[in-house]
């Protein structure tokens, strides 16, 4: 891995360390206020973002910046960070562990290198995925630095298969495995890449709670599939606040065909 990829996986994981020491000194103690979509947010998710976006300013000069809670154009910019300064608001409120910070680095639009971490289960996964983009980078997805990698299994009654709060019409007579739902986009498509899941499914995840994940997926041999529109490359100059990108992952391309009739039930 040349220096490069070194200073990027370095920052990433500095600075996610750092500021998810004191969001957990926030967890459980704070409160929310509901955005105009309907989310919650609260000043840490607030202090996350500007403590992100500084240090990304401070150590990548000339990069654009995409996140969630402040700058939701994506610039156009060759190198683009996208930030989701906490993937879980309602768990991170609510007191429940599963919670996550993202970061997606893009080039030409495409993520490249996703790190997700989350501080209540010590679980820091990154992952490189080169893609069409034609450059040299390193490729595969990790755990704690451990090599991670999607499951073989054909689905079961012992096998999962993850949902969001907005897809439980999937949850039919006849679905080939045992539903969970986590709360966390990024980490539901995390579970696809430890093997922990078949499959999941977002109904409405934002380019933020994908990009981190979309690389780290892939790296891990799961297979992505958009149900609407494709989400990258982004487009420079659109506001990507109210674009949501409804997604079905799976552990390999077989497994397709035995969820997507499930999953035309979702509304999107």
């Amino acid at each position: 891995m040349n220096d490069f990829w070194i200073t990027v996986l370095d920052f990433a994981q500095t600075i996610t360390t750092r500021v998810g020491k004191q969001l957990m000194q926030d967890f459980g103690q704070v409160q929310a206020l509901q955005k105009a979509d309907g989310t919650l947010v609260t000043k840490a998710d607030k202090w996350a973002d500007q403590e992100i976006r500084d240090a990304i300013a401070s150590t990548f000069s000339g990069y654009g910046i995409l996140t969630e809670e402040s700058e939701q154009v994506f610039p156009g910019t060759e190198w683009c960070w996208v930030i989701d300064p906490l993937d879980g608001t309602t768990n991170f409120t609510r007191g429940i562990p599963i919670w996550s910070i993202s970061l997606g680095l893009l080039y030409q639009g495409t993520p490249i290198f996703g790190y997700v971490y989350v501080p209540p289960l010590n679980q820091a996964f990154h992952g490189f995925w080169p893609g069409t983009s034609g450059l040299s980078t390193p490729t595969g997805a990790f755990l704690n630095h451990h090599p991670i990698h999607s499951s073989v299994d054909d689905p079961s009654n012992n096998h999962f298969f993850n949902l969001c709060s907005r897809s439980l019409t999937v949850a039919q007579p006849g679905f080939p495995c045992k539903i969970r739902m986590l709360g966390v986009a990024s980490y539901n498509f995390l579970m696809v890449a430890t093997g922990a899941t078949l499959g999941g499914v977002e109904a409405t995840p934002k380019v933020w709670d994908l990009a981190g994940a979309w690389v780290i997926v892939q790296a891990a041999g799961g297979t992505w599939k958009s149900l609407k529109s494709e989400p990258f490359p982004l487009s420079p100059g659109v506001d990507y606040s109210d674009r949501s990108f409804p997604t079905l992952v799976v552990s390999r391309p077989e497994l397709l065909p035995v969820f997507t009739p499930f999953i035309e039930s979702v509304k999107i």
